[in-house]
């Protein structure tokens, strides 16, 4: 495996910094308003990001790492999402990379808290999930492309609603692991969690249900 910087969790920084952005700032772009502004949780290196402001959205990235951040072309901030509190509201909240499958419930909670501590009256917080049905359909091997960078998925373990993966990246030559766990939500589930955080599911933003809305309770 390549050396190069990686953040407390694993992630490896270069990585991210050749991914596409793919559908993802179009999923948000359509389900706001026209120059809404958007706090985005975990926004990594920026890749969706810079495709946000490119849209006419100014945006307002948190992440917990000072390596991906450096790369980060917009307003930002260095803190741990789950101790937020900028005193100031947004018209969306982005709370992607499913981070809302973390293992942790205690994780999820502050997650989801502190979106809702920063959407305005009338705002939108939209997730990104792992829908149930991801979670029956992982198995090794499985993999493809994202832009220049190949994926694929080993030592697949399920033991319950938990699943435990590394992901094996690979582009010009070069590789990285990144293993990780994330958490089977059900309909009833994931209701209870926003419910949790003061806020109310409102409708799927994507074919495939892998993004959806969520208002203000």
């Amino acid at each position: 495996m390549d050396e190069g910087a990686f953040t407390a969790d694993g992630c490896p920084v270069e990585v991210y910094r050749l991914l596409p952005p793919g559908d993802e700032p179009g999923i948000v772009h359509a389900a706001i308003p026209e120059g809404a502004s958007i706090l985005e949780l975990g926004s990594g290196v920026g890749r969706i990001t810079h495709a946000l402001l490119e849209l006419g959205h100014p945006v307002v990235a948190v992440d917990d790492s000072p390596e991906m951040l450096a790369h980060v072309r917009a307003d930002k901030v260095c803190s741990k999402i789950e101790e937020l509190r900028l005193q100031r509201d947004f018209d969306a909240v982005l709370l992607g990379s499913h981070l809302v499958n973390a293992a942790s419930a205690v994780d999820r909670e502050a997650f989801l808290s502190t979106a809702r501590a920063h959407v305005a009256p009338g705002g939108r917080v939209l997730v990104e999930w792992h829908p149930p049905e991801w979670f029956e359909s992982v198995r090794d091997g499985q993999g493809g492309t994202l832009g220049r960078v190949g994926v694929r998925l080993d030592q697949v373990v399920r033991d319950g609603d938990l699943l435990s993966a590394v992901v094996r990246y690979s582009a010009s030559g070069r590789s990285w692991s990144q293993p990780f766990t994330c958490r089977r939500l059900d309909a009833e589930a994931l209701n209870v969690a926003l419910t949790r955080a003061g806020l109310v599911f409102e409708r799927w933003r994507a074919d495939d249900r892998t993004w959806f809305s969520a208002t203000p309770a």
